[in-house]
This record gives structure tokens, sequence and C-alpha cells, in this order.
């Protein structure tokens, strides 16, 4: 399944995914200690909602949009962030994971981000340009390793890839159970888009038995059955979430279900430990 991002900036995955994001951040910002912050596939970094990648697909509608119509307090984390990339103004411009990670920054934390294609690369260190984030152009499975241990005691992975290769899974698989070795009671978030239910499960089958405990699953299933052929939704892996992020999860995702659901469908929200 090809996701390049600038055809789907802003669409409900990335407003689950970004709420998620600012949520997990700040759960392990409750203590003082610093962070490394590491975006495997970073993208661009921004993206202009009134391109024409973006207006083909026409997906922020669905989106990040409905986010801003939506009157839930618990979404206000999610929209000013938003906001402070657009000069507080309602959304032209969508951030990526690597400007929502900057925001985040505390003085003693770092920001890694890697892209590996050459465009979307020079495309992101202009977009982060004024930041404190470093940003490399590897392969990001290589890096993922490479960076592990983190320099700070406390870290978190973000690989939120493409999907554009068919051994993509694959990949993620035998780079976590590695990375698992290295690092072990580190944080680790796997972004995934969700086609069908059966493919899904054959995959959540193989990284079951990786034995990593502490393993999260998050899914927004948008229909409430497959609908062959298109984009039925997306998910986090989250391995060793932090006790404060479990605790604000039920009211945050029943927020962004109610938000995001399409006409006709209630969607579904769905929290279970893969392995407990």
């Amino acid at each position: 399944m090809n996701y390049r991002h600038s055809f789907h900036a802003g669409n409900s995955a990335d407003v689950v995914k970004h709420s998620l994001l600012i949520a997990l951040v700040r759960a392990l910002q409750q203590k003082p200690g610093a962070l490394t912050l590491l975006d495997t596939h970073a993208g661009c970094g921004l993206y202009d909602l009134g391109g024409e990648q973006a207006q083909r697909t026409g997906e922020a509608a669905h989106g990040v949009l409905r986010a801003f119509a939506d009157a839930n307090p618990l979404l206000d984390d999610y929209r000013a962030a938003v906001r402070a990339v657009n000069a507080g103004a309602e959304p032209h411009l969508y951030p990526g994971s690597p400007q929502f990670l900057a925001q985040l920054l505390r003085p003693q934390d770092l920001l890694i981000l890697n892209e590996k294609h050459p465009e979307d690369a020079v495309a992101l260190r202009d977009a982060m340009r004024g930041t404190a984030a470093a940003v490399h152009t590897r392969d990001a499975y290589e890096l993922w390793l490479a960076m592990l241990p983190t320099k700070t005691p406390r870290g978190v992975v973000v690989v939120d890839p493409p999907y554009e290769q068919t051994d993509e899974r694959e990949r993620i698989t035998a780079t976590l159970a590695a990375a698992h070795r290295k690092w072990a009671h580190g944080v680790t978030v796997i972004w995934y888009p969700l086609k069908d239910r059966a493919t899904h499960h054959q995959w959540k089958g193989r990284l079951r038995r990786l034995g990593i405990p502490k393993f999260l699953t998050i899914e927004h299933w948008l229909y409430d059955a497959d609908m062959p052929g298109i984009y039925n939704g997306a998910g986090l892996f989250v391995v060793n979430p932090p006790y404060a992020f479990t605790q604000t999860l039920p009211p945050l995702l029943e927020a962004l279900r109610t938000a995001l659901a399409p006409e006709g469908h209630g969607g579904e929200m769905m929290v279970d430990w893969l392995v407990a």
C-alpha cells in the first residue's frame, strides 16, 4: 500500500496519530529527565493543504477540518499545535510529526529526524529551520538501530513509513526485534494504515510472537466492516507506553472517534495489549 504523505496530510489518521503523540510525550515529560525523540521517516515536516497533491484526495476535509469544527476540549492541544504553524489562523498548512515533536521539546530534550528521500529531506530541513532538530538522510531501519540506546536515559522512537515497499512490515518486525534487544525499556511508536482485517491480524500474529512485553495496539477503523480496496483507517503500536498515557486514552479516543466518524458510520476505536 502506497501512502505518500503529501497526498494524505491532515487526514483522519494524522489527527489520531498526532493527538496521541502529544499525549504520549507529555505523559513522559511528567518526569524532568531528558528525552530523545527520534522520527525515522520524518517526511517533509510541513504540508500545503491547498497544494495539488492534497487537493487531489481532499482527505483533510475528513480529518483536521473536522477536528477544528468539533468543540470537544480534549482536542484543544492538537488544534493549538496546528494553529502554531498557521499563525493562529484556520489550517492551510499541516504540520508533520517533526513539527508536532519540535513544539513539545523542553530545553533538555533532543529531536532527531531522518528522511531518506532527497527532495523530502530538503523540504524537511527548510521546514525545521530555527528548531533544535538534527536531520539525517539515512536508511530508516539502519538509523533506528544505530541510534539505540539513546543518549538520554529515556526516549521515543516514532516509525511512520509510507508502506511503499512490499516488505515494509517484515523490515519493521525484524528491526523492532533487534531494537528491543538493544533498548528493552525504550518507548517505540509504529504507525500503520489499515486496509483489511485479515492481513492486519496476520501481521499482529507475527509481532505477538516476538514476545515483547507491554505492547499496546490502538486502532481506528473508520467503517463498521471492511470497504474493499480503500483505506479503512489506521493504528499505532506502542511499546512500553507510560501509565499516565494509557490512563488518558479512553476519553481522548472517544473524542477522536466522535469527531472523525464518517456520515452513516460510527467507526470504532480499539485498544488492546498485543502482549500484556
